[in-house]
């Protein structure tokens, strides 16, 4: 039998080498449910309780590559094949992010370790032009096979539970613009506009004038035609260029999804921004994916899916509002509507997968699934948040005693 040497005084066979190092895998991230096998066909289990899924190493190299490089190397392993997951990639990702987090809470040095897998767990998004291109360019067409009807690509609300994606999603945007208390005549600035569900929205159905801002080529163009073929130009205008070009004064600011890719050390700069261009009477409302605590992004989201950006926590999110005396008015987590968002996208994205891969390739097939169930997990039970804050500039006395209005059916707009 071959011998590998670990140390001087020790020399362990390959295959007891294989245990320990499925063992140290398993034990970093809280001994989930998961049972290990090899590429020899030998299994391991380290938990107690029935197994939710296997995950198969294919190679020495694969498991070798996520011990090294925890994230990364499960990421790239999984998207290129040599690891497998047998059984439900959602149970799969809900039980080690339910160990992972679990693990934390007992032990802090396994918390040091416990970056293992994380990709299964982060969503980071991009900060400069180059990176919104790399993940938001990649072609109207992509994003239409499995998104809803109005392209929305962040948390739907289910204020039913047994409302589908596309009524949840129009929920979302009644929601925002409910909390915002918009009136006709209203001028609205949308800082990160998508494909303009948002703004298109609130001009239809609220009757004020938009202009949203928003650096992906691709995005800016397809929300031009539809706002286009709604008869809405005189009320929107979607504008090619980065956030921090904005300069008009108005009564709302309204952000969806973009403070994710602003960069932690540009949060001031962005309540600088609010702060000059909200008037004195306005309100705001940011959405954004948050932590529990602060985070570093994840490697493998970085490299895969979101180059740059910052996830941030509520507390680093005070940065944009504190220096500039804004007045938090609510602050609302949809943490699990989230969960179910992104479980529901990989239903959508999993019946055009092999469209999907004929245009790509398998491993972006993969790793886009594993980007999916992932963040679903880490919303489920990770520490990831989805917090939509609603603020005002200091002094604004003009604001709602209560939250009546947020659920009157008179609040809504047409």
């Amino acid at each position: 039998m071959l011998i590998l040497e670990v140390d001087v005084k020790q020399r362990v066979s390959v295959n007891e080498f294989d245990r320990l190092a499925a063992y140290w895998v398993m034990t970093v991230v809280g001994n989930p449910r998961i049972t290990v096998r090899l590429w020899d066909g030998n299994e391991f289990y380290f938990a107690d309780g029935t197994p939710v899924a296997v995950m198969e190493f294919r190679s020495r190299s694969a498991l070798l590559n996520l011990v090294l490089a925890q994230s990364v190397g499960f990421g790239e392993g999984y998207s290129n094949g040599r690891i497998e997951i047998h059984g439900d990639i959602i149970d799969f990702s809900n039980e080690v992010a339910r160990a992972i987090t679990t693990r934390r809470n007992q032990n802090y040095y396994a918390s040091k370790l416990s970056s293992l897998l994380r990709a299964i767990r982060s969503n980071t998004l991009t900060r400069s032009k180059g990176n919104v291109h790399h993940h938001y360019d990649l072609g109207n067409d992509f994003y239409e096979m499995w998104l809803d009807e109005r392209m929305v690509y962040t948390c739907a609300y289910y204020d039913d539970a047994d409302a589908s994606l596309a009524d949840a999603q129009l929920a979302k945007l009644d929601h925002v613009c409910r909390k915002l208390e918009l009136k006709p005549g209203q001028d609205v600035i949308e800082a990160g506009c998508g494909w303009g569900a948002l703004a298109t929205h609130m001009a239809e159905h609220y009757g004020v004038n938009v202009k949203a801002y928003n650096n992906s080529h691709e995005q800016v163009s397809y929300a031009r035609k539809k706002a286009a073929a709604r008869g809405l130009n005189d009320r929107v205008q979607f504008i090619e260029d980065d956030y921090r070009t904005i300069s008009d004064q108005c009564d709302v600011f309204v952000s969806v999804g973009m403070l994710e890719h602003v960069g932690l050390k540009n949060f001031r700069g962005l309540g600088k921004l609010i702060d000059k261009c909200l008037k004195p009477t306005g309100r705001g409302l940011i959405h954004s994916i948050g932590r529990s605590h602060p985070r570093p992004p994840d490697p493998w989201i970085s490299k895969r899916i979101f180059p740059g950006g910052h996830i941030p926590s509520l507390g680093e999110i005070a940065a944009v509002f504190e220096p500039y005396k804004f007045s938090i008015l609510d602050v609302e987590n949809l943490r699990l509507h989230y969960a179910r968002t992104c479980a529901e996208w990989l239903q959508e994205f999993d019946k055009v997968s092999d469209e999907v891969g004929s245009k790509y390739s398998k491993e972006f097939v993969r790793a886009w699934r594993l980007y999916l169930a992932g963040s679903s997990a880490a919303f489920e039970f990770g520490t990831l948040q989805l917090y939509q804050i609603v603020f005002a500039p200091h002094g604004n006395n003009d604001v709602p005693w209560n939250r009546k209005f947020l659920y009157s059916p008179e609040s809504s707009g047409d």
